[in-house]
């Protein structure tokens, strides 16, 4: 898995896999809502994302109040949040 940041915007590339990979994401978001509170979030290859990630998005909408905005590319993976009713939580859409 591939990070890249631009203020309140992560793009994530390759598939998101593993601990160290949740471990990437957690670092690169809490740097970027150090200075904001809206937050968007690109993952253009995945097809599934872990728990704890999900786990650390639901924590940032509901705990932190982040106005997230997740964009994805993988049909899979915004089937998967809308299975997981996740969709506007996360104000999750395909792109």
């Amino acid at each position: 898995m591939k990070i890249k940041t631009a203020q309140s915007r992560i793009i994530i590339t390759q598939n998101i896999k593993s601990i160290a990979d949740f471990q990437a994401i957690k670092l690169a978001v809490d740097s970027a809502i150090e200075d904001s509170r809206y937050l968007t979030i690109e993952i253009l290859d995945s097809i599934s994302i872990t728990s704890s990630v999900i786990g650390y998005f639901n924590m940032l909408v509901h705990t932190k109040n982040i106005d997230l905005h997740l964009h994805v590319n993988n049909p899979k993976l915004i089937a998967l949040l809308e299975d997981l009713s996740l969709v506007k939580a996360f104000n999750a859409k395909q792109v």
